[in-house]
């Protein structure tokens, strides 16, 4: 029962913190799912991350129900899931109702202006966390710790992204066939 307890509280703390989506709170979930009690490896959560774009529902919800049935079965899945969730519903229910209210106030637009620039910063911490798991063994960077493959694919579909308008499915199933060229042969 402490576990489940355990689960509902920090999928609460993240989600109370989730400000600019899925990516934005990576370091969030990296710090108190990863580095904290480590229900699960940072190559784990760089998984779920590419799970996560091939489902639907945000990252944080499927990342919360992953760690959830990981670390206390079905039922942990459901209260990590529920914990994600309970905070931003009463938020975005406060906020709704501050910003029909006061939505035009100068206050309310400069405290937009200020997290605009956090959430980007949020999300480039979560690319280099990502880049880091994707690209080297065990997340250690360092010349011999180089997946060589997995930077070749990264080069592909980064170079392919950049400058062609191939569509994204398209895009992660190339990736998906280098992995399995690469890491199967």
């Amino acid at each position: 029962m402490t576990l489940l307890w355990e689960l509902l509280w920090t999928f609460m703390l993240i989600g109370i913190s989730a400000f600019g989506g899925g990516y934005a709170v990576m370091p969030l979930i990296q710090k108190y799912v990863v580095d904290g009690p480590g229900w699960i490896t940072l190559t784990e959560l760089a998984d779920i991350t590419s799970i996560s774009q091939m489902t639907p529902g945000p990252i944080m919800i499927n990342a919360a129900t992953f760690v959830g049935i990981k670390t206390a079965g079905l039922l942990g899945g459901l209260i990590a899931t529920l914990g994600s969730v309970i905070p931003s519903f009463f938020l975005v229910w406060i906020l709704a109702i501050v910003f029909e209210r006061h939505g035009k106030l100068t206050f309310i637009q400069n405290i937009m202006k200020g997290l605009r620039p956090t959430i980007v910063g949020l999300i480039a911490v979560a690319a280099v966390t990502l880049f880091q798991a994707s690209l080297f063994t065990s997340g250690q960077l360092s010349l011999s710790t180089v997946e060589w493959p997995a930077v070749m694919a990264f080069i592909v579909i980064l170079s392919l992204s950049l400058k062609t308008k191939l569509d994204t499915i398209v895009l992660v199933g190339l990736g998906g066939a280098i992995g399995l060229l690469f890491f199967w042969l």
